[in-house]
């Protein structure tokens, strides 16, 4: 294995054919902290030992298809930047190719073993359904040929059901049952896709399934509606042999004012609602998180405690915004915090750190997108390190230990299990007297934070 992880002697197809603007391309190896080559990982070192596991197990990074190869760098107030040779503008399935070669390309030279994709991102939609089913079976064949040559891997699928006109009112949950039976379709193809890539999950990503108004919206039959969907889902990928994961995006809005799966703690409720909490898991994306007015922490903790943590969206938002920025991820107190979690939980199982993460609209070359997965990448492995370093000091969990101490004592047992009363409980208050409050040393803990992260780092 080279230190990006790709195999020696890869085939890319047309690699030989491949446009210049990537062929030229580095590849992009470890060479430490000292190293000032803006090419090169500075902290990822895909075969380091952490905790008994490799980065590259720990971090299962996967790259997104869509901002990496679809993504123009448009926004509201002017034209796409992004400088893509090698795609000729068009719809057709041979462009589509070109662009699933020039996408493995970019993955080997950075050693990305992984990959996620929405079904119109590598397949044309063509003009009915028909033609939607036949581009994607054609790109399906090329994603499996390209991934047998080259040793990556599909980490999920899902199906894009927010584009296209038709979804103007939501898919799952759109006024129309002939729009919901042209979502279901779409949904099977994309998870029959997803099978024949044999991807380790598939993931729901309700852009609009939610409301602009509740002038015209039927709250509870929408959501009705929404579960169905996602039974029917869940029951065809079973019945066609699938067995990795299923996983729901909470996304509180946008395009949407109000999304069903809002955050953690609303898509668990909706879950066990519509009892299905123990077929479906949570892929959280951290710039979701900031437009919930949540931290990634926050989130993160709630879906662990839930045992329903599956996933990861690797990106940042901006708190002074308030839509997806979709940056990538060079917050190292962002990225201590998300692996502090994933040690605590032992992993992510058939998850992975997913970059739904686009280059800036200045970013516009082609080796930018080297650079910004450098970024990112390096980022999280200083995360590992700093978090791993925390378990290792272990003062954090000490205090911890000794603030929740009394819960562990005989009263405390007795609360939890269920054997203590209101009237037992206003006994033992009257017993105690008054209580004094201790300090939560929140500045002492911070400080300790600093000290180990950066001292590892």
């Amino acid at each position: 294995m080279r230190d990006g992880g790709l195999a020696h002697g890869c085939t890319l197809g047309g690699m030989s054919s491949l446009h210049s603007a990537i062929a030229d391309l580095p590849h992009v190896t470890y060479e430490g902290p000292s190293s000032t080559n803006p090419l090169a990982f500075h902290w990822y070192d895909a075969d380091r030992q952490v905790e008994g596991k490799t980065m590259r197990d720990h971090l299962r990074f996967a790259a997104c298809y869509w901002h990496t190869m679809r993504n123009g760098l448009a926004d509201p107030f002017g034209r796409g930047t992004a400088l893509m040779p090698w795609d000729d503008g068009s719809n057709s399935l041979a462009n589509a190719k070109t662009r699933a070669e020039v996408f493995f390309a970019i993955l080997d030279r950075l050693g990305i073993e992984w990959y996620c994709f929405h079904d119109h991102d590598v397949a044309p939609e063509g003009d009915t359904p028909a033609e939607a089913a036949s581009n994607l079976e054609a790109m399906t064949d090329t994603l499996k040929g390209l991934q047998d040559g080259t040793g990556v891997k599909l980490l999920w699928g899902t199906a894009c059901l927010f584009a296209h006109p038709r979804y103007a009112h939501g898919a799952a949950t759109s006024p129309s049952v002939d729009v919901f039976a042209h979502a279901a379709g779409q949904v099977k193809r994309a998870i029959d896709a997803t099978i024949a890539l044999e991807g380790r999950g598939y993931v729901f990503w309700g852009g609009r399934e939610g409301y602009t108004t509740l002038l015209n919206t039927d709250l509870y039959q929408e959501r009705v509606q929404y579960a169905r969907l996602l039974e029917m889902a869940i029951t065809h990928a079973r019945d066609n042999g699938f067995t990795g994961d299923f996983y729901i995006e909470p996304k509180p809005r946008e395009p949407s004012l109000h999304q069903y799966d809002n955050d953690v703690e609303s898509t668990l409720n909706f879950l066990r609602e519509f009892d299905m909490h123990e077929d479906v898991k949570l892929n959280i994306e951290t710039n979701h998180a900031t437009l919930a007015g949540k931290s990634m922490g926050h989130e993160l903790r709630v879906a662990a405690a839930a045992g329903m943590l599956g996933s990861i969206d690797a990106n940042m938002g901006d708190e002074h915004a308030g839509w997806d920025t979709d940056r990538f991820p060079t917050d190292l107190y962002l990225t201590t915090d998300i692996m502090l979690v994933l040690l605590e939980q032992g992993g992510l199982g058939n998850g992975g750190l997913n970059f739904d993460a686009k280059r800036r609209r200045e970013s516009m070359e082609p080796v930018d997108h080297l650079h910004a997965h450098i970024a990112g990448m390096d980022t999280f492995a200083r995360g590992l390190l700093g978090a791993a370093a925390l378990r290792a000091d272990g003062r954090l969990r000490e205090f911890m230990a000794v603030r929740y101490a009394s819960w562990s004592e005989q009263l405390g047992e007795d609360i939890l299990s269920g054997n203590a009363t209101l009237a037992s409980l206003e006994v033992h208050a009257a017993t105690v007297g008054e209580t004094r409050p201790f300090s939560g040393r929140q500045e002492m803990l911070e400080a300790i934070w600093n000290d180990v992260v950066f001292a590892a780092t």
